[in-house]
């Protein structure tokens, strides 16, 4: 696990306090190619990623390293935009980012040329979040969200939350909010109420662990 000085976006919360993006298995490749942008073999590529990976931070940190454009949601841009972005990249070799949520097969695209570019460009993307990952974001999310929490509830989490993005940003802020809103320690009892009261993750009382 490594890191770059990248904010990530978790909602509601200050991430100024734990300022970096977390680097793993599941998002180095992707990381990587944009680092070496000029190594391009076209001076465009695909981005895509599930939702609160980080794609559009990574595009926005690309952007003011390399001068480069950047198009987010590119598979809803539209074909002409894409297309003539594609070309002033090509003409003033200024390398083009596109970002999205699905890979560029599963676009809609009705110009055939537009097309074959997107097939010919290299594309990373971000997966779902690894276990070293997953064990970071959540720590990092019970340290910005200024809530009292207890150690083992990472262990707890780790072991039962939905293995997604978003699922462990949405799980974060409302223990978050529930911990200062009650004014309680986010414990392994605790979280275990809050989280079946509200009907996050397959937790049940008879759950034989602590």
């Amino acid at each position: 696990m490594s890191q770059i000085s990248l904010p990530f976006d978790w909602s509601g919360h200050d991430a100024s306090a734990v300022n970096s993006f977390l680097i793993s298995d599941a998002n180095q490749l992707a990381v990587r190619h944009l680092e070496r942008w000029r190594e391009w073999p076209v001076a465009a590529s695909v981005l895509s990623g599930p939702p609160r990976s980080g794609r559009s931070i990574l595009g926005r940190q690309f952007a003011r390293l390399s001068g480069g454009t950047v198009i987010d949601d590119a598979e809803r841009a539209g074909d002409e935009t894409l297309f003539h972005a594609w070309n002033r990249a090509q003409l003033n070799k200024q390398p083009l980012l596109l970002i999205a949520q699905a890979q560029p097969q599963n676009w809609t695209v009705a110009l055939p040329d537009l097309r074959s570019r997107l097939m010919a460009m290299p594309h990373l993307r971000i997966e779902e979040p690894d276990d070293a990952l997953i064990r970071a974001l959540i720590e990092r999310g019970l340290a910005s969200g200024g809530a009292p929490w207890s150690l083992d509830i990472v262990d707890w989490l780790h072991r039962r939350i939905e293995r997604s993005y978003a699922a462990i940003a949405e799980v974060m802020g409302y223990l978050n909010a529930q911990s200062l809103s009650q004014r309680r320690k986010i414990s392994v009892p605790f979280a275990k109420e809050a989280l079946q009261g509200a009907g996050f993750l397959p937790i049940v009382w008879s759950d034989p662990e602590p």
